[in-house]
């Protein structure tokens, strides 16, 4: 598992350094990850989503989700963030993705013109529901020995599947992995 540290140096005029989580972030100096599952949790609108999405752009994931080489874009609205972020950490994990419920249409489109599936576990995302595609998604292609960025996973799954996917989560943390989860 890495150590990943965090630092955040946005000007506090800045819309996004007003959000109430940059705004916590700048304030701290510093943040760190040390446990392999951290969640962020909180009202609409503090900055949860932004500050996960940065975190995921800052260490080289596709704005939009996906792994490390995927290389699309459908709209570029990521924030700026990232720019201000310095990322540190102890180890250099084998494995990753970032998923996001809100784009996760766009990345199973990039996967469906890009990839025979086999890896995904052999069906069309678009011929599953989106809590099926999303836990599919999970269960197959996370392989381990990496870091996974989650932002809102709970909102494609039922409660029954959001179990499954805590399994899942345990079994990979089991397995040297790290969990960011907004």
């Amino acid at each position: 598992m890495s150590q990943i540290g965090l630092r955040c140096a946005v000007p506090e005029e800045d819309y996004v350094g007003r959000l109430p989580v940059v705004h916590n972030l700048y304030n701290m100096g510093k943040l760190e990850f040390h446990r392999p599952v951290t969640f962020f949790v909180g009202e609409n609108g503090t900055g949860k989503s932004t500050l996960i999405e940065a975190i995921a752009v800052a260490m080289g994931f596709n704005g939009e989700g996906g792994s490390r080489d995927f290389f699309f874009s459908t709209q570029d609205t990521h924030s700026e963030l990232c720019d201000y972020l310095t990322i540190s950490k102890s180890v250099s994990p084998k494995d990753g993705f970032f998923l996001r419920a809100e784009s996760f249409y766009n990345t199973a489109s990039f996967l469906e013109r890009n990839s025979n599936m086999i890896r995904y576990g052999g069906v069309s995302f678009h011929n599953q529901s989106h809590g099926e595609a999303f836990l599919a998604l999970a269960t197959n292609r996370f392989e381990g020995n990496g870091l996974y960025i989650l932002d809102e996973p709970e909102s494609a799954l039922s409660p029954q599947r959001l179990m499954s996917l805590l399994v899942v989560i345990d079994e990979l943390v089991k397995n040297n992995s790290q969990f960011i989860i907004a």
